[in-house]
Formats: C-alpha cells, structure tokens, sequence
C-alpha cells in the first residue's frame, strides 16, 4: 500500500536532504528565545507586585 505525500510534503524531504544544517539551526533558534531557565525567585517577586499599571499609560487624564 502506497503513502501519499503531498507536493510540500515532497518538498520538505527534498529540502531537508539538500540542506542537513538547517535542523540544527532551527534548534539553536529555538534554544535562543524559548529555552531559558526560570528564576522563581524573580517571578515570585513580580506576582506580588501591589502596584497597579494603568489600563492606558499615554492618557493623562483617565481616572
């Protein structure tokens, strides 16, 4: 029984075998901006902030 893939799908592989590098650099990009250790300390510190930001900061006059 035969798969059927896509015109993208065919696509994708042929691009993955031309350039084998893109992988991992799409890894690294992902890594830069996604995979961050997460201080809690810090976090707990902003959730129990009591100052309230106001709903529009450029109005002057909202209250």
């Amino acid at each position: 029984m035969a798969i059927y893939q896509s015109e993208f799908e065919k696509f994708q592989l042929e691009m993955r075998a031309k350039h084998p590098e893109w992988e991992s650099e799409q890894r690294e990009g992902m890594s830069l901006l996604w995979n961050k250790k997460v201080d809690f300390a810090e976090l707990k510190v902003f959730r129990e902030a009591t100052e309230q930001q106001n709903p529009y900061p450029y109005d002057m006059h909202f209250e």
